[in-house]
């Protein structure tokens, strides 16, 4: 994936001219005049000769200068060339990532890339909401005059690289976020992330623990463990969910739309610690069943699977998965 930064300094005139070019040749550049924007008055707008991009041909509302009557470049002319650029190279697919405040100019740049590879590739632009900082339970309010502003980098130091990222996709891209530092670094359930992690770590030490029993628990043994041992609805809810796993990657992948991911490992999360839950209260239903090891390697085979999903499920958002908690 190449993500799209609107920086006029990536490309130079060259390459604006070439992909001009390429837009002219393809008859879809024209000198033309624009009718006034609507709510404007006629008093207000000079009418201009200008340099046009046929968008209209393309899905776009209205055309869209690329060149204006003095010869300077308009802002859309250097975003043609960046994706001019990426159509040369080959890509088939592209993603933007625009701020909320760019929603108008979604339409113009599909519509330069549909132009620019006759249809050919696809174009798909997020449109990113702010993430809202509090500080305990406060709206933290920054002002570069006063110099108390939070960068990334800043973020990133005092929560973790893994925790910024799962919170950062616990929302989908177009919905706000508000990030609470000390949310984050709770061990609540509330804490999304450490709920995660937590039950990753909690299957790592049962798997600990089954070591120093002496019961196996390599892969050859447990995948061709005795699954019909397990017998309760809190052990088929599990296994039902960990069913769900390739399906949700397929769309997740298909749609650009990573904070499934998160949203699913949390929901498996909340499976298994229920199992754990109530194997506290019904014996035979804790994972480790010191008289009746092949009754433990099936139970064994379901969590290593839990792990295995949250491990690939972590990865993808390039997370590390816990093997203890702190």
């Amino acid at each position: 994936m190449d993500v799209f930064y609107s920086e006029k300094s990536l490309n130079g005139t060259g390459k604006i001219e070439s992909a001009i070019n390429d837009l002219r040749e393809k008859g879809l550049i024209y000198e033309g005049v624009l009718e006034a924007p609507k709510g404007k008055r006629p008093d207000e707008w000079e009418p201009r000769e200008q340099t046009l991009f046929k968008s209209t041909d393309h899905g776009d509302d209205v055309d869209r200068p690329v060149q204006k009557s003095d010869g300077s470049w308009t802002y859309f002319a250097p975003d043609i060339a960046y994706h001019h650029d990426k159509v040369a190279r080959g890509f088939d697919h592209l993603i933007d990532v625009f701020g909320a405040d760019h929603g108008g100019y979604v339409k113009r740049m599909k519509a330069a890339v549909s132009a620019l590879s006759a249809g050919s590739i696809s174009l798909d632009i997020k449109l990113t909401q702010l993430v809202r900082l509090f500080k305990n339970g406060e709206p933290f309010k920054m002002s570069k005059r006063a110099g108390t502003f939070i960068t990334l980098r800043n973020l990133v130091e005092q929560v973790g690289a893994d925790a910024t990222r799962f919170v950062m996709l616990t929302r989908k891209n177009d919905a706000p976020l508000d990030f609470d530092f000390a949310k984050v670094l709770e061990q609540t359930k509330e804490n999304p992330v450490f709920y995660v992690q937590y039950a990753h770590a909690r299957i790592s030490s049962v798997l600990r623990k089954a070591i120093a029993a002496n019961i196996a628990v390599d892969d050859k043994t447990l995948n061709s463990a005795d699954l019909s041992a397990l017998t309760d609805i809190s052990e088929y809810r599990l296994a039902s969910k960990l069913a769900e796993f390739p399906r949700l990657i397929e769309i997740s992948a298909r749609n650009n739309e990573p904070h499934r991911i998160a949203f699913y490992l949390y929901d498996l999360a909340s499976e298994f610690h229920a199992l754990w839950n109530k194997g506290n209260d019904h014996p035979d239903l804790r994972f480790l069943q010191e008289s009746n090891v092949a009754t433990s390697q099936s139970k064994i085979a379901l969590i290593r699977a839990t792990a295995v999903v949250i491990s690939s499920g972590l990865g993808i958002l390039g997370v590390t998965p816990a093997q203890e908690m702190r």
